[in-house]
């Protein structure tokens, strides 16, 4: 099964998309905010991540740059989802894969990711 690492610091919104995930065939972790997706993401490998643009300790567009910076993750696909922030991700493309305004809807989530990670 492919791997995605979620970051996102509403834990209640990471736990639904991670049982939303899960059922549909990914792997799934955690992190509550830039940092430990990033230690996540060095450990694990995977396939995609997805993650908030505002989060304590580090945004995800700090952790998309220190991701990309790393020649082993320029090709890690990151979806960001945000909702102020859309904007500000649409103007790095080097940075993001996609970007998906909040709020959205599972099965948008779920087409989104089907395209950037098949089960």
């Amino acid at each position: 099964m492919a791997l995605i690492v979620v970051a996102d610091d509403e834990m209640l919104l990471t736990e639904m998309l991670a049982a939303v995930l899960e059922d549909a065939g990914y792997d799934v972790l955690l992190a509550a905010h830039g940092k430990e997706a990033l230690d996540l993401v060095k450990q694990n490998r995977p396939r995609l991540l997805i993650t908030d643009f505002m989060m304590p300790v580090m945004t995800g567009l700090e952790l998309a740059e220190v991701l990309r910076q790393d020649h082993e993750f320029t090709d890690l696909p990151i979806l960001l989802v945000t909702g102020a922030q859309g904007a500000v991700a649409r103007r790095h493309p080097e940075l993001f894969t996609r970007v998906l305004d909040k709020p959205y809807s599972l099965q948008q989530l779920l087409d989104v990711v089907a395209e950037m990670v098949p089960v």
